[in-house]
């Protein structure tokens, strides 16, 4: 029993999760998508007018399931490191979703985990509630196959990160900001992609959202396994003191492409106008199936060569604040979009971030917004003062007692 308002901690996790370990059939999938909370369960439901996209009944058929309204980030980071190290488990990775294909050894026990499409966000709402359908589908597809072939299962169903973060209501209004900005810090449910060189790490990348899109049907959502399950060979990635190559190679990230690489170019370069090294990523690429090039040219990706560069939103949209741009034909096929990125290919102190310069520069349009406004109405102030100096008031009166005043129209 769980009081209103508890979250349950990493320890917390691991207690409620031992009868599925002391089970006869050690067979356990893991559902895991990017983001998810369980307002969504209510929110996404027909009574507020929409379809309900949770049709599977794999809840209430079970003998026996738990439901765990709020889980620490810290505890569902570890989770799938915990669940490895909990047991001999026989780990199968299932990004394509067919599953006709999967075999299921049961003489040992077997650990699948299934990455599910991302919920779109920062669109509208009907695309989050398709995309949460096609993933209720993909669990039933799956389970429903599984009770076929007669074989007993656990389920956990969860997210990386939660979709709606509660905001503190006991704290006074000039705290407010701060501890929004902490909670978002807090809601980070992976740490970064570090390159190594012998013992020292050279290259630390990090984004909350990291997707492509092939042809403008082919979505690739790279966030999972580049940063959850670590599924990606960064093997070929080089380290030096003047160039930086972070490569990121991917098997089978969806159907119909067999082979993915990434490869982000970056240079140290001394530029004599602000005396001092400059940390470049000059350039992004794609091999796709070890044949298709496509290059971008990266633009106002640049910091101190001994800081970070950090940016919230990197891609081809021309709303992005930084850009990369299609350098060849095969580039135009492509769509790249990360938020929050944060990446550093030289000086890496301590195997963490060093200070990040953000792309977003001085003035921002809420700051260029707020001097046109002030501009405008200083304006108008000034011209009110200056009408008001014009005016004149009469040198000569009429006296009721006297004859009237003549005033000539010259005057």
């Amino acid at each position: 029993a769980l009081h209103e308002g508890h979250i349950v901690s990493a320890l917390e996790l691991t207690l409620l999760l031992q009868p599925v370990f002391t089970q006869n059939s050690r067979n356990l999938i893991l559902f895991l998508q990017d983001t998810l909370s369980i307002d969504d369960f209510t929110y996404f439901s027909e009574s507020y007018g929409n379809k309900n996209p949770f049709q599977n009944e794999i809840l209430q058929s079970s003998p026996s399931s738990l439901v765990l309204p709020a889980v620490d980030c810290e505890a569902t980071r570890y989770l799938l490191s915990f669940l490895q190290e909990s047991g001999d488990w026989q780990l199968t990775n299932i990004t394509n979703h067919d599953v006709s294909q999967l075999e299921v050894n049961t003489s040992k026990p077997n650990l699948l985990v299934v990455q599910l499409q991302p919920l779109v966000s920062g669109l509208n709402e009907i695309s989050t509630l398709e995309a949460i359908t096609e993933n209720d589908k993909i669990i039933g597809r799956l389970t429903m196959d599984l009770q076929e072939r007669g074989i007993h299962f656990s389920v956990i169903y969860t997210a990386v990160r939660p979709s709606r973060i509660s905001r503190r209501t006991d704290v006074v209004g000039e705290l407010r900001r701060q501890l929004m900005t902490t909670e978002e810090e807090d809601s980070l449910s992976y740490p970064p992609l570090n390159v190594t060189t012998g013992n020292d790490i050279c290259i630390l990348f990090y984004a909350s959202n990291f997707s492509l899109k092939a042809n403008s049907s082919i979505f690739i959502d790279l966030t999972n396994a580049t940063f959850v399950t670590q599924n990606v060979d960064i093997s070929s990635s080089e380290c030096s003191d003047i160039n930086t190559t972070l490569s990121l190679k991917y098997i089978k990230p969806v159907n119909g492409i067999s082979s993915l690489e990434i490869r982000f170019l970056m240079t140290n370069k001394f530029y004599g106008g602000s005396a001092r090294n400059w940390s470049t990523l000059n350039s992004v690429e794609i091999v796709q199936d070890g044949e298709k090039f496509a290059k971008f040219n990266a633009s106002v990706i640049s910091a101190p060569a001994e800081y970070s560069f950090h940016c919230q939103l990197v891609g081809t949209s021309n709303l992005y604040p930084a850009r990369l741009i299609p350098s060849n034909n095969e580039a135009k096929n492509w769509d790249v979009f990360i938020s929050r990125l944060q990446i550093q290919g030289f000086n890496v102190e301590n195997n963490q971030f060093s200070y990040a310069s953000d792309c977003t520069g001085f003035f921002t349009p809420g700051i260029w917004m707020g001097l046109v406004t002030s501009i405008v109405l200083l304006w108008i102030l000034a011209y009110g003062i200056h009408m008001i100096m014009q005016l004149t008031t009469n040198s000569r009166f009429d006296d009721p007692k006297g004859p009237a005043l003549s005033v000539p129209q010259t005057e």
